[in-house]
């Protein structure tokens, strides 16, 4: 069975479709906060011509999603499936950022159980890369379940702190 990388998902909280062109004005609504890039690696996200870059390369990666406030129907911010791998059963999840006004864990935590539960009907294993400094991040993996595993550069080449949630644990884990 193919990998589907950009599922349509409704969450009690969130709703998670395909990233399309048009969506761009109502990311960058999102995206022009610094505070959600300040622990990033690429800090200056919030500019409007670095965001086209990164809208672009989400578009063209072919997994990235578009995460909207299920009640209002207002995008909320993006995340994305990279990386598949086949052969050790693995995807990444990441390239992840939310309003601020939904922050704190519970449109997060949503987000990641729905994007982690399509993703395990695929795969054994899946994969975070946080930046060493971002330490919001490394904070909400963990309290998905991710545990850390090591260091990998990502697809932007900064190395980043690998953390990984295996379909056992994540079975294991829920009510």
């Amino acid at each position: 069975m193919t990998f589907d990388r950009q599922p349509n998902l409704i969450g009690e909280l969130v709703s998670i479709r395909p990233l399309q062109e048009s969506d761009l004005e109502a990311l960058y609504a999102v995206a022009c906060d610094p505070m959600l890039w300040e622990q990033h690696p690429a800090r200056d996200r919030y500019k409007r011509s670095v965001f086209e870059v990164l809208f672009q390369e989400s578009l063209a990666s072919g997994g990235a999603l578009l995460v909207s406030d299920t009640a209002s129907g207002n995008a909320i911010g993006s995340s994305r499936y990279h990386g598949y791998n086949e052969s050790a059963s693995e995807i990444e999840i990441g390239w992840t950022f939310l309003r601020r006004t939904h922050w704190g864990g519970r449109y997060n935590g949503e987000l990641k159980q729905l994007m982690l539960r399509h993703a395990f009907r695929f795969v054994s294993s899946v994969v975070f890369l946080v930046g060493p400094n971002n330490t919001r991040s490394q904070r909400a993996v963990e309290r998905i379940g991710a545990t850390r595993d090591g260091v990998r550069v990502d697809g932007t080449g900064f190395e980043s702190y690998l953390y990984r949630i295996n379909a056992n644990a994540f079975r294991d884990s829920r009510p």
